[in-house]
C-alpha cells in the first residue's frame, strides 16, 4: 500500500528557500502513488518523481530540467512548479506503459505524421490486406497536408476542410517512380463529383482509423475533433456495372490467349484476381466440385461452389498440373503476379468495346448473374467470401431493368379492377 507523505509547500522558490538542506528529497504528492519531489544539496537541487511499483516498493528518478531556484523556467532545462508537475506526469504514464510493455508516449511533440507512421506498423504486424493502397493514400493524400500538424492541435474545422478540398482534386493517374504524379481531366459531373466524394471518405475513413489509433494508445488526449467530422453522405452508391452473357462471351473471345483463363475463371467463380493467381493444382477438388482459397482479402478461407461448367473448366485447367504447381500461368511459366493483369485486360476490353470496365467488375457480373436467377444474398455472400450479407445488398444485389420487369409481372396476379372490354361510347 502507498506510504502516507507529509506535504510539504513546493510550488514557488520563496517556500522551497525556507526548506532545510537535506539528502532525502520534499514530496508532494499528485496521484495516489504517484509524488513529485524537490531534493536540495550544497552542490544544486532537482525535481524528483517517485511512484509505487507495488509490494510496498518505489521508484525514484530525477526530472530532467533543474528547479526554477535561481533562473526563470524555459518549460525545458529550468522548471517550475507546474511544469514539473506535467512532465512528472508524462514520465509515470512512460513508466507504466513500458511496465505493461507497451509502446512510449514520446514528450515531444506527436503529430499526424507520427500517428500514421505508428498505425501503419501495426497494421503491418496483424497481417492487414490493403497495406499498399493504405499507404499511397496516406502519402498522397494525408501527410501533404496534415502531416506536421500537431495531434493535440488538429481541430475539427481543419479536417473538414481537407475533406472538402480533397473532392476538388483530379484523380491520380498511375505514375512510374521518379516521373512528376499525372492526373486525369477533373470531371464535374454529377458521377465524377460522387467518386471523388466517395474517394475522399475512404481517405476519411484511414485518417480516422489512425487517429484512433493513436488515441488508444493515450497518445492524444482527445478524439473529439476527428470524431465530429462525419462523411459524405450518400456517395458510396456503385454503379451498376456488370456484363451480361453475350458480352461475357464476346469478352472471352476478345481477350488474349495467355490471360484467357484467368478471364474465364472469374467469371466462373466471382473471385478475386489475387485469389485466382494463388491457386495450386491441390486447391481444386474434383469430387465436391469446388476450389479452395487459401489467400483472401479478409483473411479466411473459403471453398467456392463451381457449376457444371466451371468444374469442366477446372478440371481441363490442372490437367498435367502437380498438386503444388499454380493453376493460371503466363506462356513461359512465370506468375501471374500483382497488376500484370492491367494491360491485357485493358487490351481485351477495347477489342470487345466495353470501355473502362475492370477485372473486379467480372466480380460483379458473377454475383449479378447469381442474384438475377434468385439465388438468396447468404449463398452469394458465402459464394464471395464476405461474413454477412450487407456488402452483397450494396454492391451485388442489383438486377437488371428487364429481370425486374420479368419479375414483377411474373408475379403480381390481377387485381381485377379493369375491365377487359374496349372502351365505348355512351350511347347519347
Amino acid at each position: 500500500m502507498p506510504r502516507l507523505v507529509r506535504e510539504v509547500n513546493l510550488s514557488s522558490r520563496e517556500a522551497r528557500k525556507r526548506l532545510a538542506v537535506r539528502r532525502k528529497p520534499y514530496y508532494r504528492t499528485l496521484d495516489e502513488g504517484l509524488h513529485l519531489g524537490y531534493r536540495q544539496s550544497h552542490s544544486g537541487s532537482a525535481w524528483v518523481i517517485r511512484w509505487y511499483k507495488g509490494g510496498g516498493g518505489y521508484a525514484v528518478e530525477n526530472l530532467d530540467g533543474r528547479p526554477d531556484d535561481v533562473l526563470t523556467a524555459d518549460g525545458a532545462t529550468v522548471l517550475n512548479w507546474n511544469q514539473a508537475q506535467s512532465l512528472a506526469r508524462k514520465v509515470f504514464e512512460q513508466k507504466q506503459r513500458q511496465a505493461q510493455d507497451l509502446e512510449d508516449v514520446p514528450t515531444g511533440p506527436y503529430t499526424v505524421e507520427n500517428a500514421m507512421t505508428d498505425y501503419m506498423s501495426a497494421y503491418r504486424r496483424r497481417g492487414g490486406k490493403s497495406e499498399s493502397q493504405t499507404q499511397a493514400a496516406i502519402n498522397a493524400f494525408i501527410l501533404p497536408e496534415l502531416g506536421n500538424i500537431v495531434l493535440n492541435k488538429l481541430t475539427s474545422r481543419r479536417i473538414e476542410t481537407w475533406h472538402e478540398q480533397l473532392t476538388e482534386k483530379a484523380p491520380r493517374l498511375r505514375t512510374k517512380p521518379g516521373e512528376d504524379q499525372r492526373y486525369r481531366d477533373l470531371d464535374n459531373s454529377a458521377e465524377g463529383i460522387r467518386r471523388r466524394k466517395s474517394t475522399a471518405n475512404r481517405v476519411l475513413t484511414v485518417l480516422k482509423a489512425a487517429l484512433n489509433y493513436a488515441h488508444q494508445k493515450r497518445k492524444a488526449l482527445s478524439d473529439e475533433s476527428w470524431r465530429m467530422v462525419k462523411p459524405f453522405k450518400e456517395v458510396d452508391a456503385a454503379r451498376v456495372r456488370y456484363l451480361n452473357d453475350s458480352q461475357a462471351r464476346n469478352l472471352v473471345k476478345k481477350t488474349p490467349q495467355e490471360f484467357k483463363p484467368l478471364v474465364q475463371a472469374a467469371l466462373l467463380t466471382g473471385c478475386r484476381y489475387g485469389e485466382l493467381t494463388a491457386l495450386v493444382a491441390s486447391d481444386y477438388n474434383a469430387q465436391a466440385g469446388t476450389i479452395h482459397i487459401r489467400v483472401s482479402k479478409s483473411g479466411k478461407a473459403r471453398h467456392v461452389a463451381l457449376t457444371e461448367e466451371g468444374k469442366s473448366f477446372f478440371k481441363s485447367a490442372v490437367k498435367k498440373k502437380a498438386d503444388d504447381q499454380f493453376i493460371f500461368t503466363k506462356r513461359d511459366g512465370s506468375r501471374w503476379d500483382k497488376s500484370h493483369q492491367h494491360r491485357p485486360f485493358r487490351l481485351a476490353c477495347e477489342k470487345a468495346k466495353l470501355g473502362a470496365f475492370t477485372f473486379h467488375e467480372l466480380r460483379h457480373t458473377y454475383a449479378s448473374r447469381l442474384a438475377m436467377q434468385g439465388v438468396p444474398l447468404a449463398v452469394i455472400a458465402a459464394q464471395l467470401g464476405h461474413s454477412d450479407t450487407r456488402m452483397v445488398e450494396k454492391h451485388y444485389g442489383h438486377m437488371d431493368a428487364s429481370y425486374v420487369a420479368r419479375t414483377v409481372r411474373a408475379a403480381f396476379s390481377e387485381i381485377g379492377i379493369v375491365s377487359r372490354r374496349s372502351p365505348t361510347r355512351e350511347a347519347a
